[in-house]
């Protein structure tokens, strides 16, 4: 009988595991992944079920199936029956896209309320302006809007893993609504936006040269408003301007002394916040007044975002 090989027992390193965390947060161990990545300079093996049975690995990868919580076991071994310390990852995998959201609109004076529910907990829902291009995500429960540019609204939700929802569309487009409502083009009778106690607000229109837009809005006590981005922009001219006076009308007239804030603004500035530099007592309580004008003779079609929140 020819003699049995004598084992030679060799140190192993133990494989790098790891998985593409996604959704809303990346340090969840929440994803709708199942991919997971393998680095072993060794042959290497990986358990499902805490090291009862094994599996043989290839590549540099595997594919985790079926949601749920999981822990998953990865160890090198060579042939000679040696083995690595086990590393060991848990993650809780969720592949089911959340049911789209439900959305009910309630009309104010000349603003329009979008009540958004059936949001799963820990998800959040996002919006869109132009045609499910781009997406902003809401906050609260609601989205108040008023102008005279924009026909669709789109709505999903995202879960924590971030699969994303079926889309729900919302008409803007009604000529007979005062919620199909033109700004005010008179600085000191601009038009007033309902907040309705909506966190998220969307002011809409089309200037050209000679048709400015004025809106105010109340900032209710207990509340702060924290942005003011320009989040949708349509115009062969890139330079558009606006400007803010804490005021119930808008009568600096050109004195920038008087102004809150103001600047030109354009593609260039979409989803920047504006107000990040202004000083939060600014933007308590009380009333404001926004004006936004095209110079040029090419009409320019806007979306500007106000986020408030409690203070």
């Amino acid at each position: 009988m020819p003699p049995v090989p004598e084992r030679v027992v060799r140190f192993l390193a133990k494989p790098v595991l790891s998985f593409t965390d996604t959704g809303l947060s990346v340090t969840d161990g929440t994803t709708r992944i199942g991919a997971w990545r393998v680095n072993s300079p060794e042959s290497w093996e990986f358990s499902f079920d805490r090291g009862a049975t094994w599996i043989r690995g290839q590549g540099d990868s595997f594919d985790v199936q079926g949601d749920g919580a999981k822990t998953i076991w990865v160890r090198a071994f060579d042939n000679m029956g040696n083995t690595s310390e086990i590393e060991m990852v848990s993650c809780v995998l969720d592949t089911m896209p959340p049911a789209a959201v439900q959305s009910a609109v309630v009309t104010q004076d000349q603003t329009r309320l979008v009540k958004v529910s059936g949001v799963e907990n820990q998800g959040q829902w996002e919006y869109s302006l132009d045609d499910t291009r781009t997406w902003l995500t809401g906050t609260g429960d609601s989205l108040a809007l008023m102008g005279n540019a924009l026909t669709v609204l789109w709505l999903r939700q995202v879960d924590l893993a971030g699969n994303r929802s079926p889309l729900e569309r919302v008409n803007l487009l009604e000529l007979d609504s005062p919620t199909w409502h033109e700004a005010s083009g008179i600085a000191l009778q601009p038009s007033v936006l309902s907040l309705q106690q909506a966190r998220t607000v969307v002011i809409h229109g089309s200037v050209v040269k000679g048709d400015a837009d004025y809106v105010r809005w109340d900032i209710p006590v207990g509340q702060r408003l924290q942005a003011l981005r320009l989040v949708h922009y349509v115009s062969p001219d890139p330079i558009a301007f606006y400007a803010l006076q804490r005021a119930a009308v808008f009568d600096a007239g050109f004195e920038v002394s008087r102004m809150l804030i103001y600047d030109h603004m354009g593609p260039q500035d979409l989803k920047r916040n504006v107000l990040q530099d202004v000083a939060p007592s600014q933007l308590a309580a009380g009333s404001m007044t926004l004006w936004f004008q095209q110079t040029g003779p090419q009409a320019t079609e806007y979306a500007i975002e106000l986020v408030f929140q409690p203070v």
